[in-house]
């Protein structure tokens, strides 16, 4: 940001702010900071200004406020000044139930909300089983003492063959589509960079609503096309909601997964008293799956949403009008308020199940029952058919560059716990 644009976001209220790291190495360190600095603290992120808040307690307050908006172009002052020179800008334009609020974000929610029905997702349960079995097909044939990246190989192609058997997506699209979610999630790139990465991907989507208008098939994509094409009492997607909706599922309908069921393999890799307890049948898959949500929350902070109005937080601080909040979510899952002091360590019999990795409230993650499910599958299928799997010796597990998405970059591991060769 400029010394200008600086200027216009000072530190709300004279507060020291915490710069949030990029790169995602200061995680755990951050996370710390935010629990020593109370309920909210003034961050930067990427040269913008918030109120992180990272208290369990208080985020869900939050999340449920009226008073708290995600419509930046409507409660946000400083959206029009920030906006063209910040990588993160397609977090804060984007038309979709993802930014909207009140009646705008209950329309677009009803409108791809039956897509993740109970119902719906329980009959995708044969299609995952299937999809997961063939990947781990493809592992298995790898020779013997070889290391396989599972972030590569089952983390990533499963829920991106999930996501695109729901949409629709023409195999060709689907790794085209990953480049572009990735960098959609990245916060190393400049402001050119991700200005040309959200060009690109418009311009993938414009070419899937084009070959699904000229030949629709029985998928959501087609649906959304049809009701968007056909309604004519106000409430359907506009030509733009319908593209930003269509961003939104591809991306956050498979980053979060990739880095849940990422998180879970390396937990329970690095923790082989717990994935004994799930062998002997004290914990179960489930128990695994919510543990590694709340340990390592797939998205670690969110940007962003806006007050509305003054709102007062206990011990005196107030998050004034038109001012942006983050919801950081990682450090959530950790917080002591909630979970004690051994917030840090998984533990898949702990009693308090309850986290905020998938949101809360009204924007509660529509596709939170889906990415369980292939979680649960894919974890389970994956250690019945590797029982001796191990991490590759020596390794360090690196975050990926992203002070949003939670994730590593690779996961390599021994299938036969064997040397590598």
């Amino acid at each position: 940001m400029d010394d200008q644009m600086d200027d216009q976001l000072a530190q709300p209220q004279g507060c020291p702010r915490l710069v949030l790291d990029p790169t995602g190495r200061g995680r755990d360190a951050e996370s710390a900071e935010l629990f020593a600095r109370g309920p909210a603290t003034p961050v930067d992120i990427l040269g913008v200004q918030a109120w992180a808040v990272a208290d369990p307690e208080l985020l869900e307050e939050l999340t449920r406020d009226p008073r708290v908006s995600k419509d930046g172009p409507q409660h946000w002052p400083a959206f029009d000044e920030v906006v063209p020179n910040w990588p993160l800008a397609l977090w804060v334009t984007s038309r979709n139930m993802f930014t909207a609020h009140g009646a705008e974000h209950r329309r677009l929610r009803r409108l791809v909300g039956s897509a993740f029905s109970t119902r719906q997702v329980t009959a995708l349960g044969e299609r995952i089983e299937e999809l997961t079995a063939a990947l781990l097909d493809r592992i298995a044939a790898n020779e013997p003492g070889t290391a396989v990246d599972l972030r590569e190989h089952l983390a990533y192609p499963l829920p991106i063959q999930v996501i695109g058997h729901l949409l629709g997506l023409p195999d060709e699209l689907r790794n085209r589509f990953r480049h572009h979610v990735d960098r959609v999630f990245s916060t190393v790139l400049s402001p050119e960079e991700a200005a040309a990465n959200a060009a690109a991907f418009y311009a993938m989507l414009d070419e899937l609503i084009a070959a699904k208008r000229e030949q629709p098939k029985d998928d959501m994509t087609s649906l959304l096309i049809a009701a968007r094409d056909t309604e004519t009492d106000g409430s359907a997607l506009t030509e733009e909601e319908l593209r930003d909706t269509l961003l939104l599922i591809i991306s956050a309908g498979y980053e979060t997964t990739v880095n849940l069921i990422d998180n879970a393999i390396a937990l329970l890799l690095t923790h082989p008293e717990q994935l004994a307890l799930v062998k002997t049948g004290k914990a179960s898959w489930d128990d695994v799956v919510e543990e590694a949500l709340r340990r390592d929350a797939p998205v670690a902070h969110l940007p962003l949403r806006y007050a509305v109005q003054d709102i007062e937080l206990p011990g005196g601080v107030t998050i004034r009008q038109g001012e942006a909040i983050l919801a950081s979510y990682a450090a959530a899952g950790r917080h002591p308020v909630r979970y004690g002091q051994d917030g840090h360590v998984f533990d898949v019999t702990r009693p308090v199940k309850d986290h905020l990795a998938f949101g809360h409230g009204p924007h509660f993650c529509l596709g939170a029952p889906l990415a369980r499910l292939e979680a649960r599958t894919a974890l389970r299928a994956l250690f019945e058919r590797f029982p001796h799997l191990a991490l590759l010796p020596g390794t360090e597990l690196e975050p990926v560059d992203s002070l949003i998405s939670n994730g590593h970059r690779t996961l390599p591991v021994l299938l036969d716990g064997h040397t590598a060769r």
